[in-house]
Formats: structure tokens, sequence, C-alpha cells
């Protein structure tokens, strides 16, 4: 009996080891005070595993017992659980708000000739912060110290606030590292991002300028890299909104094209809700949906950047877990081909066969980053592959998965746009996948996605990864028509001005519409796109445009016999096939007659709000309500049609921002 006792506690003992070491699948909800937090990271300690919450503040992630669970949200406490034996772990974590009497700012450079950091140091007393005017704390840090993005939590400042110092310093091995302080800041990333300047579409007169032209848009890099900015508690900048790709990111309920057509066109004409006397009109275009079978073949080369720079767990980490859902949703026709850059860029992976989906996954497993990075090298090894291995009637394709911070070779927006422009001329398409922060080059991305036939998404986490690359993969990977362009021409009778809210980098000139030379967007199967105009009526009088009066010369409308009375405006379409050289004209009538807000459908109401918050946070001179609470309530009628809960998300990230 005893010899019983000894061998069955020997076995318990050796089933809580073999346990012990055995990875299991934890999975909770980390929440503050007012309910889940998504974007929080969710770290396993001394490894290089870590995930980030989604929408309801949901993660998944696989531990060990006895392994450590950081949980970190920016502004927060950060938490340590131990694995224990419960495979659920929810936490709340608490704001980290106290008291700062003095920030010593330490700002880091790197001599080149010694190799050594440099470093100097400056005191703010706690009074210069306190004396601040609201939403201008951080004007008494800026300045003080050279490489240091300095932000407040939630945008105000008492005697409590939250000092965030966000910078890098350079390390002699040419890394950076993040500056860390116990002094009750906060450090994260370098703010040496990088975003297109642009100014904002102002009203014009259709007598003036009787046609507005524009290529379509259907990336959505904007709307993630707000969401980032939001969710990390940082001002979002200016440049990096673009409000067409804010409201492109959801998904509308239009129509199936019923005709050969690609795409279905869908026009709402109602109230404007940020400009009482103004009308708004939606265009929306549907894609044709092809179903997985009938899709043509894929010859795509993934085209990833291994540099120094994407060490981060949100950039090469990110990226390989990212590809790894494309790589599932390929067929046994399907091929991928992989290739590299750095200092130089090299061919890692042959065109290998979907079926072999394991090669793949190892090709990406074994990936690591370091060195400088030969951006426009790769672009043309991966070119070359594409074009050594194009499938004639099918889905030629490049996939640029980067941070966009190029630096050896073509490296400037200009070089970009030279190279991809020569490149797109072969008949491949091209997708870029941004990731990262701190460097992240969101205006070199947005120039090769928008002159090379491409579309552009800016991945932040695994949960964005899962919708672009997954969910709506045949959007993002398979054309359906390119080269589209839209052309709308107003009625004079009836608009006394018009402007195209968005679009700034995608307009067109006017005779553009009708050149098949000129390069505009591509739509994918079953994607949306959709485009608004802020009308003023004739007979309106209004602050944010006045009508010339005293002209010499102008553009006028001839007389005509025939009677528009009835039209509010003509819209024209011209697309090619994904593999024709010549367009298709469409066009379609908007009537003059405007139906109340109120009874608008839900999908004009939510997108209306996305827009509106998209102007509020570019502090669009052009918008009269500026009202949080009349934004939010829009967006609350307009919360049909989620089941993924995307619109909730949104109306989150407007409660979390107070301008």
């Amino acid at each position: 009996m005893k010899n019983l006792k000894v061998f069955s506690l020997a076995i318990a003992m050796l089933i809580s080891f073999l346990s012990f070491g055995q990875e299991n699948t934890i999975t909770g909800v980390v929440s503050d005070n007012l309910g889940p937090l998504p974007g929080a990271n969710v770290i396993v300690k001394s490894t290089n595993k870590g995930v980030q919450t989604n929408v309801d503040g949901k993660y998944s992630i696989k531990a060990k017992t006895g392994d450590i669970l950081i949980f970190q949200f920016t502004g927060y406490e950060t938490k340590n659980i131990t694995v224990g034996k419960s495979k659920i772990i929810n936490v709340k974590l608490v704001e980290n708000v106290q008291k700062i009497d003095e920030v010593v700012v330490t700002s880091f450079s790197r001599k080149k000739t010694t190799k050594k950091l440099a470093y100097s140091t400056q005191k703010v007393e706690s009074k210069e912060l306190v004396q601040s005017t609201p939403y201008k704390a951080a004007k008494a840090l800026n300045g003080k110290v050279s490489g240091i993005n300095i932000v407040t939590k939630n945008n105000s400042t008492n005697p409590s606030t939250a000092i965030i110092l966000r910078g890098y310093k350079s390390s002699p091995d040419n890394t950076l590292e993040k500056i860390n302080n116990q002094s009750g800041i906060i450090s994260t990333e370098l703010n040496d991002e990088d975003y297109g300047s642009f100014i904002e579409n102002p009203f014009e007169s259709p007598k003036k300028a009787p046609l507005s032209t524009f290529s379509i848009d259907v990336d959505n890099a904007s709307y993630t890299n707000v969401r980032r900015f939001i969710n990390n508690g940082q001002v979002v900048p200016k440049d990096a909104i673009r409000v067409e790709e804010m409201v492109n990111f959801f998904k509308y309920n239009y129509p199936q094209p019923l005709s050969e057509n690609p795409f279905s066109i869908n026009t709402e004409y109602s109230d404007c809700p940020w400009n009482s006397n103004n009308k708004l009109v939606r265009i929306g275009l549907q894609g044709k949906i092809i179903e997985t079978d009938n899709l043509p073949a894929s010859n795509m080369v993934f085209l990833i950047d291994v540099s120094g720079s994407m060490s981060d767990m949100n950039k090469l980490p990110l990226l390989k877990e990212s590809l790894k859902i494309l790589v599932k949703q390929l067929r046994n026709e399907d091929k991928i081909s992989m290739v590299v850059y750095a200092g130089a860029a090299g061919l890692v992976l042959p065109p290998t066969s979907g079926k072999d989906k394991k090669t793949i996954i190892d090709a990406l497993d074994k990936l690591q980053s370091g060195g400088s990075t030969a951006g426009g090298a790769g672009i043309e090894l991966a070119y070359k592959v594409a074009q050594e291995n194009f499938i004639k009637g099918g889905n030629n394709r490049v996939i640029l998965a980067t941070d966009g911070d190029f630096n050896v070779g073509s490296s400037s927006d200009s070089d970009m746009q030279t190279l991809i422009e020569e490149k797109r001329k072969s008949g491949v398409f091209l997708t870029c996948l941004g990731y990262g922060m701190g460097n992240y080059k969101d205006s070199k991305l947005e120039t090769l996605a928008d002159k090379g036939n491409g579309n552009y998404a800016y991945i932040d986490n695994i949960q964005e990864a899962n919708r672009f690359l997954g969910k709506e993969f045949k959007g993002s990977m398979f054309a359906i028509a390119k080269d589209v362009k839209i052309q709308i021409e107003f009625n004079p009778k009836h608009v006394q001005a018009y402007r195209l809210i968005g679009y700034e980098n995608r307009k067109l000139r006017d005779e553009d519409f009708t050149n098949d030379a000129i390069d505009a967007g591509e739509l994918g199967s079953g994607h949306t796109v959709t485009a608004l105009y802020e009308i003023i009526p004739r007979g309106v009088k209004s602050d944010l445009y006045n009508e010339p009066t005293d002209l010499k010369y102008s553009v006028m409308a001839e007389p005509s016999s025939k009677n528009y009375s009835e039209e509010l405006a003509t819209i024209k379409f011209r697309y090619k096939k994904p593999d024709g050289d010549k367009s298709v004209e469409m066009s379609s009538i908007i009537a003059n007659k405007a139906s109340d807000l109120q009874s608008t459908s839900e999908d004009f109401k939510f997108c209306a709000s996305v827009a509106w918050f998209g102007l509020k946070l570019r502090d669009s001179k052009l918008i009269v309500d500026k009202s949080n609470e009349a934004i939010l309530a829009l967006a609350n009628q307009g919360l049909t049609n989620d089941s993924e809960g995307y619109r909730a998300e949104f109306i989150r990230l407007v409660e979390n921002v107070r301008l």
C-alpha cells in the first residue's frame, strides 16, 4: 500500500511537471473603470510573444503555467500576473495619475565619431505645467529638449496630469532603444513619422468650375492609424487624417450590380449635419462579389522589409503573423514568392504553390531584422519576379510590407513615385501594408499605392490583419476594375457652391477623365467606395463661401432649350477591366430632391458622422458645429449592419477624444 501511495505521488508530480511546461491558450478581457480597453498590450515576459486586445478588450495568447503576463496600456499602471491553473485571466487596469512636482527630461544623441551616447537634462517645475492654459501644457516642456514628443493624457492639464514623454535613444549598435524613466514618466516611441501635407478642399462655384473630377480611393490606412493614435492617448497629427479613408474603412449596404458592369451606383441627398443650412450628397459604389472558385489564379510576391527598423513587436513579428493569415486563404493554383530587403534585396522563396502552406510559413518564420533599408532595390527585384511568373488573365500582385523607412538608393517620395509609375506598366498590381510607429513613413506608402495600381492598409494589430487579409481578402487582393474615375457636374440652377469632402490627394484635372493614360484607383471584389459632397444651395447666404459678383470673365453654361430643373447633378464613371487598356463609361442622375436627415438610411447617418469626426480632428475651418455629442448622436443612429463591432468601436474612439 505504501509503495502504491509513493507511485501515485510520483505520477501526480510528473503530471504536474509536464503541465507546467505545456503551453495553454489564455484568454480574457482587459478593462478599466469605463469598460473594455481595445489596443492594450498583453506580453509574455522574457519572450517575444505579445498580442493586443480587440475592440471588445478581449485577448488570446499562448503561455505556460508559471509564465508572467504583462498587461500594458498607455496612461495606465502596468500589471503583472503569473499564469496558474485558470485559462481565463481578466484584468482591470488603473489609470496612472500622479502629481508631478518636477519632470527631468533627458535627451540622448549618438555621436558618429566616438559611437558614444551623449545626453543632456532639463528640469521643468510643476508650476510651469499648472500655469499652462488647458490643452497647451506640453508647451511648458516643448523646446526644453529636441527630439522628444511630449503629450498630456486626455489633452488637459491640472496638478495631477500625467505627462507622457515619447522618444528613443541611439545605441552603439545603431539600433533605437526606448527611453525609460521611473519618475512617473511613461516612455513609448519616437515621433519621427512622416505624413504628406495637403490643403482641405474649398467650396467652388459650378459657374466657374462646373466639373469635379477625382480617382476613387479604397484605402483605409488613415482610419486604423488614427485609431492607433487615439488608443495610445496621443494627439492625432492633422496630416495623418484623410477623411475619405476614414469613411471607406466601413462597409455600407449598397446593392449588388445587376448589369454587366462591375459595380452598382448609389446616391442619397439630404441635410448636412455639421452645417445646418447646407446639404450633403452621398455617392456609393458597390463592387460585384465574385465567388472564390471563380477568382483567377494568383501570382503574388511578398516584398518584406527586414531592416533594423523592423525589429519592434508591432513590426516584423506582427508582419509575419499577418501574412500567415493571407497564406491560409491560398488555393492550390495560387503561388507565392518571397523577396526580402535590408542593405540589399534577395529572393528567399521561389514561386511556391498555395498547397505547400507549411513551406511558405516556415520561410516567414525564419525572417529576422537587421541592416539598412534598400527599398528601391527590393521593389525592382519583386516586380522582376512577378513578371517572370506572370499569369495572363490572373491576379498578379506585389505585396509590400514595411514601415516605409527607405534610406538606401531611391528613397524620396518623388523617387518612389517615378519608380512605381514605371512598374505599374507591367500589369502587376500593388498592395502596401504599413506597420509600426515612431518612424512610420505614411507618405511613402500612400505615394506607392496611389501611383502603382494599388491599395494601402495600416496594420496596427492582429485583429486588423485578420480583417484586411482574412475576412476582406477578396476585396483587398482581387481587382475587378482599375483606373476608376468619377466626374460630377452640378446644376447651377440649384447649387450655389459645392466641395468634395476628402480625396485631396486623388483629385484629377477635368481633361484626365477621358484620358486612358491617366492612372486612378482600383476596385476589388465586394469593395464599397463612398464619396461625400457638401452643397450650398442656391439662395442660401453662407459665411463659408461668397459668390463673386464682379467678374468680367467667367465660365457660364450656355442657354439651352432643355429643362434640367429636376436634376441636381450628373455623375459619370470610367473604369477599365483589370487587364484592359480602354475605359468604359457609365453615368447617373441625382435628382434635386433632398430628404430630411432623420429619414435617411442608417448608412448615410453613420458615414456622415465619420466624416464629421475626421473634419473635426483636422480642425476644419469649414464646419460650424463641432459638438462631440452631436457626432455621437448621429453615429448611434447608424449602428445597424455592425456584426463585426467596428461601428461600436468608432463610437468609443469619439468618446475618448475631447477637443
